[in-house]
């Protein structure tokens, strides 16, 4: 195996092995066939079907408001085009985290003819509005549901004596978790680096996070944003009412449940599996949802989701080429007569 292909089995199997290995320590105890007696019997797949509904509703504003972002610059690709990147780039992230950041800048060069670079700055840009929604909302839930959140930072070992910290499970999570978001940002800057044209990349990257600031639709970038997280919210919350255990949980246990589960995410592994399951199963117990109903919560609506998230990256892979069969046509054309 040479080193590049050993280097690209490791950045699939790292982040693999790290989700694999925390479900599997926090499921270690878990009656398996409880889980399939809850979806056969208890589960309202009624309420499911319209969860994954806002699911599908938040990647297509997604896709929208990208478009939007990247008006300032000049360019306009398809609306289509865009809306199936980001269903390929959330399939990517599934297989290799935060490479579908890149995946979708891609799709848009070869497709639409924009510049890589730039297109990337508008999502390093949108990545930065996303992370002040987030952060809003979480001090919203801290305000409102402030008791919950300290007993969660007691459960999971935030405040403890500094004699302590090595006997706290959560301290070696965050640790992965800094170390992953250290490799990332590492994979990040090579991945530029081979690019070449150092300058010229960082420029357009600029031109593309600044671009907001150009934004003639400011308005309707920010009502997508808003739009973009209620529908994540709806996404996560409806499903509490597939369950008989979860609901009567309210809309602000929902609140927290929701943005710490957003958060554990940042963890690079598929889709935030493990530090995801993690955080929800132990506020849901603070809640008053037991150990095991939360575990079993937690394991069938992330699988299900994660199986959204693939269907929709399927259906973007196939259809991209299909929807832009015209122009593939005339670029063979044109290879053909040079």
């Amino acid at each position: 195996m040479n080193k590049i292909s050993f280097k690209h089995v490791l950045q699939v199997l790292l982040p693999f092995c790290l989700g694999i290995g925390i479900i599997g320590w926090i499921y270690r105890d878990l009656d398996f066939d409880e889980v399939w007696d809850v979806l056969k019997t208890q589960t309202k797949w009624s309420w499911m079907i319209a969860s994954l509904f806002f699911g599908l509703l938040s990647h297509i504003i997604r896709g929208l408001r990208w478009v939007l972002a990247l008006e300032p610059l000049g360019v306009k690709p398809k609306k289509s085009n865009a809306i199936y990147a980001i269903f390929t780039s959330y399939a990517v992230n599934l297989v290799v985290p935060r490479l579908g950041e890149f995946t979708r800048c891609g799709v848009l060069s070869k497709y639409d003819g924009i510049s890589f670079s730039k297109s990337f700055g508008s999502v390093v840009a949108e990545r930065m509005v996303d992370s002040f929604c987030a952060i809003l909302i979480l001090v919203l839930a801290v305000i409102l549901q402030g008791g919950y959140f300290i007993n969660f930072f007691n459960e999971t070992g935030f405040v403890i004596p500094y004699e302590d910290l090595l006997k706290s499970k959560f301290f070696y999570l965050s640790l992965l978790g800094i170390i992953g978001v250290v490799g990332v940002l590492f994979f990040f800057v090579r991945k530029l680096a081979l690019m070449g044209r150092i300058k010229r990349i960082l420029i357009n990257m600029w031109e593309g996070m600044i671009a907001l600031v150009k934004m003639k639709n400011g308005g309707l970038y920010i009502l997508f944003s808003v739009l973009i997280w209620s529908c994540y919210f709806l996404h996560f919350y409806l499903t509490f009412f597939c369950f008989p255990f979860t609901s009567d949980l309210g809309p602000l246990a929902g609140l927290a449940l929701f943005i710490v589960g957003s958060f554990a995410v940042v963890v690079p592994t598929p889709n935030g599996a493990g530090p995801w399951h993690f955080v929800v199963i132990t506020l849901m117990t603070i809640y008053g949802i037991s150990t095991a109903n939360a575990g079993i919560f937690a394991l069938i609506v992330h699988t299900i989701q994660s199986f959204l998230v693939v269907l929709l990256g399927t259906y973007g892979f196939v259809a991209l080429p299909l929807s832009n069969k015209k122009l593939l046509n005339n670029e063979d054309n044109t290879s053909f007569k040079s």
